[in-house]
């Protein structure tokens, strides 16, 4: 059931392109994880689960099921699989349920650039780069509008370290004062 988004299906791949395409799919997890977008985690997520299937289908004796420690008879298999497949659904599903982030209307209506600021003063002035990043996009502050923010005289936010500290400066302008 793939799509020409989806990319050769796992199955006509040979074997050197499927462990190249899975070693690649795991190197890329965390980025997409922090950084992508739900299409883009939903198809990584897909194409994964789908190599990883292939790989199983034709290497069973190299993975988890094939080793010491799984079941031997297809009865135990299946069981394992099944509980395994839970535990992948269930981690999925937490992730569905996470709070939306606001529509694009709602944070047009507003102002970001005061929206972020007043994620860093709710977080004690301070974020690590990556929250930062993630608080910057889920108030719709333009990357531009972002770097505005560093750079400013005075500066409203500072990079100490791999943090993002929110200023004196910025302080003001969420109290009203600049």
């Amino acid at each position: 059931m793939n799509d020409a988004t989806q990319g050769v299906p796992a199955s006509e791949l040979s074997d050197e392109e499927l462990e190249s395409q899975g070693t690649r799919a795991h190197e890329t997890r965390n980025w997409v994880f922090l950084h992508g977008s739900a299409e883009q985690f939903a198809h990584h997520t897909a194409r994964m689960l789908e190599l990883e299937r292939e790989y199983v289908r034709r290497y069973p004796k190299r993975t988890w099921q094939g080793s010491g420690g799984a079941a031997t008879d297809i009865a135990q298999t299946a069981a394992s699989w099944r509980e395994t497949v839970r535990a992948v659904i269930a981690q999925l599903e937490v992730l569905v349920d996470l709070p939306d982030p606001q529509t694009h209307d709602e944070m047009a209506a507003g102002d970001p650039a005061r929206a972020f600021l007043q994620r860093l003063a709710d977080n004690g002035g301070r974020l690590n780069k990556l929250e930062a990043h993630q608080a910057a996009r889920e108030v719709g502050l333009e990357p531009a509008l972002r770097a505005d923010l560093y750079k400013s005289d005075p500066q409203l936010v500072a990079t100490e370290g791999t943090d993002r500290v929110l200023t004196d400066a910025g302080r003001a302008r969420l109290a009203g004062n600049q």
